[in-house]
């Protein structure tokens, strides 16, 4: 299983609003995730915006992928994309994974 962590910013101004929106994540959002290979997904917020994302994979691209071929995925990129700074594009596309350098099992 691949490990996977991402960071990405969330704007200050919107940071209660997101973990609003992520309390009550859309059912067929969740399900999405799950199909697609997303497991043991968490998302964890500072206070200055820093989002960590993880979570575990067989195959992290092909993760993506699938995802970006669901439109309940569009529909829900199309909406966080308002809270993150620095994207050009979907925050999906913007996630900057980081490299693992140690693990405990």
């Amino acid at each position: 299983m691949e490990r996977v962590c991402f960071v990405l910013r969330v704007r200050p101004d919107r940071l209660e609003e997101y973990r609003e929106r992520h309390r009550e994540v859309w059912p067929e959002m969740r399900a999405a995730l799950r199909e697609t290979g997303w497991h043991n997904y968490s998302l964890f917020l500072r206070d200055d915006g820093l989002l960590v994302g993880y979570l575990e994979t067989g195959d992290f691209e092909a993760a993506k992928a699938a995802m970006a071929e669901r439109q309940v995925n569009a529909r829900w990129q199309a909406e966080m994309a308002p809270f993150f700074e620095g994207l050009d594009g979907a925050p999906d596309e913007g996630m900057a994974a980081l490299r693992e350098v140690f693990h405990l099992d």
